[in-house]
């Protein structure tokens, strides 16, 4: 199985970490960059990972100093719903009740203990559909309303 990954400069080593233990998982890792702590602009990273992600129908992971910024960016992507999560509980329910398809981390929030369950049960994790289909759908209408420019 496939994964997307990308970080700005503030994320490159949770990004390394979090790699590691995904490629032990037997994940083909797509590696959106970036490589170096040389500073990079977030939203660059956030396109690159959503387009792996809309192409191949994958998740992805995307990491920038607080998770924000790089969350925002992401979702301004028509058919990405990132979510930024800071804990196990969240990483769930973002898979769960809003069939998200990027988890965001935030690498100067959150240790990469912590970060790498993040990621481990949101990909582990499945969407529930039922009553959460219908509130999916509604997002996916809203984008699409604001692509006609109503």
């Amino acid at each position: 199985m496939k994964i997307a990954i990308g970080s700005d400069h503030a994320g490159v080593v949770l990004k390394a970490e979090i790699t590691k233990i995904l490629e032990e998982l037997s994940y083909e890792v797509i590696n959106c960059g970036t490589d170096s702590l040389e500073s990079v602009d977030y939203p660059d990273i956030a396109e690159k990972v959503a387009k792996e992600v809309i192409d191949y129908n994958i998740l992805g992971i995307i990491i920038c100093g607080t998770g924000i910024g790089i969350s925002i960016a992401a979702n301004k992507i028509p058919g990405i719903r990132a979510a930024l999560c800071q804990d196990i509980y969240t990483a769930r329910l973002a898979r769960e009740h809003n069939n998200a398809n990027i988890v965001s981390i935030g690498a100067r929030i959150t240790g990469p203990g912590l970060a790498t369950e993040i990621v481990k049960t949101f990909i582990k994790t499945d969407f529930l559909e039922g009553r959460h289909q219908r509130r999916v759908e509604k997002i996916k209408e809203i984008e699409l309303n604001w692509k006609r420019g109503n």
